[in-house]
């Protein structure tokens, strides 16, 4: 009997694993496909090496943060649609002041978060106070991104971008072996895990996202965890594009390009339910390692760009599709 009931709990464990985690499985199933695929075409192991992996995970971190603050607004039941455009204007913005027009880069950095959290609080104002869908919400925001973005750069892209913060995106530790901006998106995730599981903000979260009416009987003031989520959002995804900058020593209005999709797939392949109240934020990351480790394979096999377009999409759908089925099954 005891046996027994050690086995069931053996299995209950694991499939509860598989359910959360699902995408640490998936990375591993890819590794093995792509490494045995990159053995037989080329006759060498290009897809698992470290060298390959430090380009996967430095990929993975400026979707990653991002998709962090996707995450936890997906909690609550909604999502934003400007979250990859506020990448793209707050890094145009801040290497225009830095470039442009010499301001110190301390200064420009807190004048680009300044602009990050303007973004989010009007998404969240218009979403929690006004009672506007946040896909109409952000979707305005998305465009007066872009348009802002296009008009400051005149669409022209800015390189070469200061020294001093080029140990964000270009920095490593361990004599040249872990990439610094990838310490700090795991850092972001053990953080953002700890506070929505283990803090009563979390569990904020959760209440709103399971039941946004049960919530307010409650007690939880619903409207300001909607604006705070948004918030939070304009931050990180300012976060994202500071490091993007870094990355990639360089600015353009394609910086950020489709982030705001990434970060959903990346969230619903990583556990966290687009019906809300459902998911662990840190699956998110290891659902973007997922996405970004499916489409470098792809790009080693030689699959052309513009069919990864397509895959990308289908992937979106799948991803969504599995989502809304589990939870009719749950319901």
């Amino acid at each position: 009997m005891d046996k027994k009931a050690e086995k069931t709990f053996d299995i209950s464990v694991l499939k509860r694993f598989a359910k959360d985690y699902m995408s640490i499985v998936g990375i591993v199933i890819l590794c093995i496909i792509f490494s045995v695929i990159s053995q037989m075409k080329f006759g060498s192991q290009y897809f698992f090496t470290w060298s390959n992996w430090k380009n996967i995970l430095l990929q993975s971190s400026t979707v990653a943060i991002v998709a962090l603050g996707q995450s936890v607004i997906l909690l609550t039941g909604n999502f934003d649609l400007s979250l990859g455009r506020m990448v793209c204007l707050t890094s145009c913005l801040g290497a225009i002041l830095m470039k442009n027009y010499g301001v110190p880069v301390l200064v420009a950095i807190i004048i680009m978060f300044l602009v990050g959290i303007l973004c989010g609080s009007v998404n969240g104002f218009l979403t929690a106070y006004v009672g506007i869908p946040a896909f109409i919400a952000t979707l305005g925001t998305q465009y007066v991104c872009y348009g802002t973005a296009k008009f400051l750069t005149n669409a022209t892209p800015i390189a070469n971008m200061p020294e001093s913060i080029g140990w964000l995106g270009r920095g490593y530790l361990l004599n040249n072996l872990i990439p610094i901006c990838v310490i700090l998106m795991v850092l972001l995730y053990v953080a953002a895990q700890f506070v929505t599981t283990k803090t009563k903000m979390g569990r904020n979260l959760y209440a709103v996202g399971g039941s946004r009416e049960a919530a307010f009987f409650s007690g939880i003031n619903v409207k300001r965890v909607y604006f705070g989520t948004f918030v939070l959002a304009g931050i990180l995804a300012t976060f994202g594009g500071l490091v993007l900058m870094s990355r990639l020593n360089s600015v353009a209005t394609t910086n950020g390009q489709n982030y705001e999709f990434d970060a959903v797939i990346g969230s619903i392949i990583g556990g966290v339910s687009l019906a809300g109240g459902k998911g662990r934020v840190i699956g998110t990351m290891f659902g973007c390692v997922f996405l970004v480790t499916l489409f470098n394979g792809f790009s080693q096999m030689g699959v052309d760009p513009f069919i990864q377009d397509i895959l990308k999409g289908l992937v979106l759908v799948v991803a969504i599709t599995l989502d809304v089925l589990s939870s009719k099954k749950k319901s």
